[in-house]
């Protein structure tokens, strides 16, 4: 018998061995995610149109994404997750296979739209399930393991798929990010045939439980404040690697595969020490490791303006990765245990607010570039080092007791 595991019965070799695949669906989900952005140049010479309209096929994956975690939170909370989960990477098998038959880039944008509503599913779904898999004294190390699967993802995305796209067109990467997606499914059906998990018990939902359930989770000071800080730290990141490769190109002058080499150091921290962050997060709490993750996230933006060499402007945007990989499993792990009693839910607004601040902190860097770099770099350093500060106050509860 586990000791200390939220589902009885379910042996540490069994939970280990679906976490690892739910892991390894994340990082091809966040892989295929991430690559798109170092393709926007050769995409729009291949469908003739602009950069500009090219740039589309992004917020038409994420902005679907967000909306739909939300549903699927709610469905999380009704059926079996792992249901879920399997059906949500069933969609994005299915619809990676049909990207690849795109003629024009409208239908390009249309199968990405569709991605972003399919596979919205297993991220959230699979945090969610962790929640029930571990207990809150030891849920920071898989927490870690997930979010350093979509850090690995998301870093090897973005420099695998611009290197692999001359050799095999991008065609191919889609075929081939289905078959390994595909090859996970199958083990993960063959795992989950041999879990026994209780079946959920909240009855049906109506228009007033799922507003009440919101209300739930917000009213919550802790709840309020935890989200809060998802769509800040949300819009802080994205804001500032969605523009990095423009920023290494101007600067630097570096070419797609040279801006995909700089840019992998992001995911790498999380990848290879995003369980080790957790199990400190188990053994120490989270007051001090967040609001130092803010703080480090801040000071490696901040030190971007000053003209420095590639090579350590290569080690600032990984410990702009560290940063990220310090604060933003350790929140999910907060949501999972003020969500307990909602977990899909609550899981699903975390989501939602962490890839609409994805979309927004997107857009605002964008709006502040034509200032200059300088400014833009700036203006976010200074907000994310003030909630930082302020994150110094607001966590100092979030020990290994809470």
């Amino acid at each position: 018998m586990t000791k200390n595991v939220s589902i009885p019965g379910l042996a540490d070799n069994s939970r280990e061995k679906l976490l690892w695949l739910l892991a390894s669906a994340t990082f091809i989900i966040f892989f295929q995610a991430y690559m798109i952005a170092p393709l926007i140049p050769s995409l729009s010479e291949i469908f003739k149109v602009s950069q500009q309209f090219t740039g589309i096929l992004i917020p038409a994956y994420l902005i679907p994404y967000a909306v739909s975690t939300l549903f699927f939170g709610l469905l999380a909370d009704r059926f079996l997750p792992t249901s879920i989960i399997t059906a949500s990477l069933l969609a994005f098998i299915s619809i990676s296979f049909l990207t690849a038959t795109a003629a024009d880039i409208n239908q390009f944008i249309f199968w990405r739209f569709l991605t972003g509503v399919g596979s919205s599913g297993v991220i959230p779904i699979s945090v969610a399930l962790t929640g029930r898999l571990f207990t809150f004294e030891e849920r920071g190390r898989p927490l870690g393991l997930l979010f350093g699967a979509m850090a690995g993802g998301a870093a090897t995305g973005s420099t695998l798929g611009v290197a692999m796209a001359p050799h095999t067109g991008w065609r191919l990467l889609f075929v081939g990010l289905a078959i390994l997606a595909t090859i996970v499914l199958i083990l993960l059906k063959l795992t989950i045939k041999q879990l026994r998990f209780p079946k959920q018990m909240t009855s049906g939902l109506t228009i007033n439980k799922i507003v009440n359930g919101y209300y739930r989770l917000l009213a919550q000071r802790r709840g309020l404040r935890t989200y809060f800080y998802v769509f800040c730290n949300g819009v802080f990141h994205s804001g500032v690697f969605t523009w990095l490769g423009l920023y290494l190109k101007d600067n630097y002058h570096l070419t797609e595969m040279q801006i995909g080499l700089a840019l992998m150091g992001y995911g790498l921290p999380g990848f290879f020490f995003g369980p080790v962050i957790g199990k400190a997060a188990d053994r120490n709490g989270r007051s001090r490791l967040l609001p130092i993750g803010f703080l480090i996230s801040a000071i490696s933006v901040g030190l971007l303006p000053l003209h420095i060499p590639i090579w350590l402007a290569c080690i600032f945007i990984t410990t702009l990765s560290l940063g990220y990989d310090l604060s933003q499993p350790l929140l999910a792990g907060i949501v999972s245990d003020f969500g307990k009693h909602q977990p899909g839910q609550a899981m699903g607004l975390n989501v939602f607010m962490l890839f609409m601040g994805f979309g927004i902190g997107s857009l605002l860097f964008g709006a502040l570039v034509p200032y200059g770099w300088a400014i833009a770099l700036l203006t976010f350093t200074s907000f994310q080092l003030a909630i930082s500060i302020i994150g110094f106050r607001v966590f100092k509860h979030e020990t290994n007791k809470n």
